[in-house]
């Protein structure tokens, strides 16, 4: 079912009409939206029901995934739909430092993901967070799920000098009250992919097992947040909810990984009808998971509902802003790799984003815009009325004009920078002490292009060039001394960010050859 919607005063506008009619801009002596930013880890942008639906295909070149998505279908109707949201450094952790602090992996304190064996990545205390801003703006500040963005230490509440988890590396962590960043409600853990068998800490640090479906089980927790049960929150302030999801996530290989009502949906089609981008691969071994990854889709998509549901029946959905994305995607067998994130493929950086903000914002597909993870934590507050409250150190771009009004006079950018970091140099009890940045890219409007480079020298030794336009699911990799002029204009749009940014590269001039870092 979609609702139907009054956009304009002025009929004859269509559902995604680009036509001029301009959204009022947040009164700042009007009450405070609410804000609820819903992430699950591992959701491509592809698994979408709607971008098969009229008024959406036509703002894409690829055939989304086979989904059923019925609840994020309807909200996209009631959203400006962004289509090339992207994840720069598409791992879990480095986008959830970007998306708390607004800064690159260089500057966030997250350059790789989190685990002990890395302590020179964690979330710096030092960072205003925009759950920090929320909080000195007097919200109530609420965080539900997965973090992932802090280094582990032996702090367990209920062990305590112990780890909150036996193996080795540490990946899982408890995040104590000093390091949450102005959330004032509880309830998370750091990463543990046990779908059905989740836990968390609560507030005061109490650890729960609740032997459920980790999606719905937060989405359960988030409705009672919004119903103030055991008033754990104060109902005279608006809220700023953040809730992250695990799944779709891996594993996806069992009805221990899924919902098995959601698994019907999927169990009996072929595989070559699951997975039907041309670039997959349905031979590979990982291919068997695509049923149980698209269940774990049609399971967000449902406790996504359930929190929408729940926002309606408490009349609280007038004044809040939804927004709907993820920290990166999955490959699923596309580009024969069996990787699915960590990678410039369009499958992996290519990410939702839906934001809902009845009668402020008009539904519509915003294509001309490349939104890169730092820009989302100062967009948030300015679509909350606070873009004067943004830090300074913040990297990211205000774009919340562009979704109040699309011909607003804001520059769009040229692209999205790539960037991919591994382990640097180890000491002798085999801590990760620096990282190396193997990879810099750039995602245009029509091009995608990656370099590669050797740890010994520097040097370049592997590139990767599309034409998204043209091959929409990269299936030629075009050679940079046969398309000079279009290398040259990418390598100097990305010299410039990597500049402004001061990334490693622009730090020690890497392929200047190739990037005019300072032109």
């Amino acid at each position: 079912m979609i609702r139907q919607l009054n956009y304009c005063l002025a009929g004859g506008l269509g559902l995604l009409s680009l036509q001029a009619c301009k959204a009022p801009q947040p009164d700042a002596t009007a009450q405070q939206p609410n804000v609820i930013y819903v992430f699950p880890d591992q959701f491509r942008n592809h698994a979408l029901g709607f971008w098969g639906q009229d008024g959406f295909r036509q703002k894409i070149n690829f055939r989304n995934d086979p989904v059923h998505t019925p609840f994020l279908d309807d909200f996209a109707h009631e959203s400006v739909v962004l289509t090339s949201a992207m994840s720069n450094c598409p791992l879990s952790s480095p986008h959830r430092g970007s998306l708390l602090t607004g800064m690159y992996p260089n500057k966030s304190g997250i350059p790789l993901n989190c685990n002990t064996n890395r302590p020179i990545s964690t979330l710096r205390d030092d960072l205003e967070c925009v759950s920090d801003v929320f909080s000195k703006a007097g919200y109530d500040c609420a965080y539900f799920g997965k973090l992932h963005a802090n280094f582990p230490t032996p702090n367990d509440p209920q062990n305590p000098g112990q780890y909150v988890e036996n193996q080795k590396p540490v990946w899982d962590a408890y995040t104590p009250p000093e390091k949450r960043h102005g959330f004032n409600y509880w309830y998370s853990y750091g990463t543990f992919d046990e779908h059905k068998n989740p836990h968390y800490w609560d507030t005061e640090g109490k650890r729960h097992d609740p032997h459920e479906w980790s999606p719905l089980h937060e989405a359960k927790k988030v409705v009672s947040y919004l119903k103030n049960e055991g008033n754990v929150r104060d109902p005279h302030k608006p809220f700023f909810i953040m809730v992250g999801m695990n799944p779709p996530h891996s594993p996806y290989r069992s009805l221990d990984d899924c919902m098995e009502e959601d698994f019907n949906l999927y169990k009996d089609q072929p595989l070559d009808s699951l997975l039907i981008r041309p670039n997959a691969d349905i031979t590979m071994k990982k291919a068997q998971s695509a049923p149980y990854y698209f269940a774990s889709v049609t399971g967000v998509d449902r406790a996504f509902g359930q929190i929408l549901s729940a926002l309606k029946e408490l009349g609280l959905d007038k004044n809040t802003i939804v927004v709907f994305s993820s920290d990166h995607g999955e490959t699923m067998c596309s580009q024969r790799t069996d990787d699915p994130k960590n990678s410039p493929y369009a499958e992996s950086m290519n990410v939702p984003f839906l934001v809902r903000f009845p009668d402020k914002l008009k539904p519509r597909v915003e294509d001309s815009l490349i939104l890169s993870s730092p820009d989302i934590m100062p967009t948030l507050l300015g679509l909350a009325g606070l873009g004067d409250s943004i830090p300074s150190n913040v990297q990211g771009n205000n774009y919340a004009p562009l979704f109040f009004d699309e011909k607003a006079p804001v520059e769009r950018p040229t692209g999205a920078i790539y960037i991919q970091n591994v382990d640097g140099e180890k000491d002798t009890e085999g801590k990760v002490r620096s990282y190396f940045p193997i990879s810099r890219g750039f995602k245009s409007s029509r091009y995608t292009l990656a370099l590669y480079i050797d740890r010994k020298d520097k040097k370049l030794v592997k590139s990767l060039l599309f034409d998204d336009e043209q091959d929409p699911y990269q299936l030629t990799n075009l050679p940079l001394e046969q398309h000079k002029e279009i290398v040259a204009t990418l390598c100097a749009e990305m010299g410039k960010q990597l500049k402004k940014i001061d990334d490693p590269w622009y730090q020690e001039r890497i392929l200047e050859e190739l990037i005019p870092y300072d032109e």
